[in-house]
C-alpha cells in the first residue's frame, strides 16, 4: 500500500521553496496501463509534484482532441477504474496522486464508501470529477473527508460570486481553475482576464489556486507563477508522448519554470 501524501502539505512544502506545483495529467490506459504506470514513475521522479491520472471515459466533453484520443486507446485496451486503483497500488510514488474521472465511471465502480477506501488503500489522495456540480455534490466531501481524500471542484471563469463561494468552502486540497471557458488543448495564449479571475478567487479562500486547460510551456508557467499556487498540465505531456519526445526533459523543464 501507498502512503497518502496530503495534497495541502505538498503546497505548503512548495510555499517554503518558493515554488508552485507542477500538476501533470496523464490518461491511465495511455497508451498501455503498464506504460502509464511507468511513466506515473518517471513523472515523479523528473519535477512532478502532483500527478493527475485521468480515467478513460467515452464521452469525455471537457476534454479535447488531444486527451481524447488517449482516452479512445485506453478505452480500446479495456482499462476501467478498477484497474487503474489496483496498478497504483502496486506502484510506489512518494507525491500525491490524484483520480481525475467523469461522474459514470465512478457510478459504475460501486458504492461511494467501497471507491473511497480502495482509493485510500492504494494511496491516493484526491479525486476530481469535471461533471459534477459542487451544487450537486451530496454527501461527497463530508465521505471523502472521512476516508482523507480531497475532493477538488472546477471554477470556470462563467461561476458567479456564489458559486465560487460554494467550490471555496467544499473544495479540499485545492481548487481547480479552468482558465478558459472551453475544452482542454494546447494553446499559444492564456485569458486574458486570468488575473482579475485570480484575485477574485483569492477573496472567497485561502485555498490553493491550480490553474489548467491550456497551459503547455515554460514561458506561460512563468507569466503565471507569481499569480497561482500550481499549474495543470495534460495535452502538452500527452503530445510528448505520441511524438515520442524525452519526457524527463519535457518535464524537467517545466519543473524548472515553476521555481520562483
Amino acid at each position: 500500500m501507498t502512503v497518502i501524501r496530503p495534497i495541502r502539505e505538498k503546497f505548503n512544502e512548495l510555499k517554503q521553496k518558493n515554488e508552485i506545483a507542477l500538476i501533470l495529467y496523464m490518461t491511465a490506459g495511455f497508451p498501455s496501463l503498464s506504460e502509464s504506470m511507468n511513466n506515473l514513475v518517471e513523472f515523479a521522479k523528473n519535477g512532478a509534484d502532483i500527478i493527475e491520472i485521468g480515467v478513460p471515459f467515452s464521452d469525455p466533453v471537457a476534454d479535447g482532441p488531444t486527451i481524447q484520443y488517449s482516452s479512445q486507446i485506453a478505452l480500446s485496451n479495456g482499462v476501467t477504474l478498477r484497474d487503474i486503483i489496483s496498478e497504483i497500488n502496486k506502484t510506489k510514488i512518494d507525491i500525491p496522486l490524484v483520480i481525475m474521472s467523469y461522474l459514470n465511471p465512478v457510478l459504475a465502480y460501486g458504492n461511494k464508501e467501497s471507491l473511497l477506501k480502495d482509493m485510500k488503500d492504494a494511496g491516493i489522495s484526491g479525486i476530481i470529477i469535471p461533471d459534477l456540480p459542487v451544487e450537486e455534490s451530496e454527501d461527497w466531501p463530508s465521505l471523502s473527508k472521512d476516508h482523507n481524500i480531497d475532493v477538488i471542484f472546477l471554477a470556470a471563469p462563467t461561476s458567479s460570486g456564489e458559486r465560487i463561494r460554494l467550490i471555496a468552502q467544499h473544495s479540499r486540497g485545492f481548487i481547480y481553475y479552468v482558465s478558459i471557458a472551453g475544452t482542454t488543448g494546447v494553446r499559444d495564449k492564456l485569458s486574458s482576464g486570468l488575473s482579475g479571475f485570480i484575485k477574485n478567487m483569492r477573496q472567497a479562500t485561502d485555498k490553493p489556486i491550480a490553474v489548467g486547460f491550456g497551459i503547455s510551456s515554460p514561458e506561460q508557467i512563468v507569466s503565471l507563477r507569481e499569480e497561482v499556487d500550481g499549474v495543470i498540465i495534460g495535452s502538452r505531456i500527452i503530445e510528448a508522448m505520441r511524438k515520442k519526445e524525452d519526457l524527463k526533459i519535457v518535464v524537467r523543464n517545466l519543473k524548472e519554470a515553476t521555481r520562483r
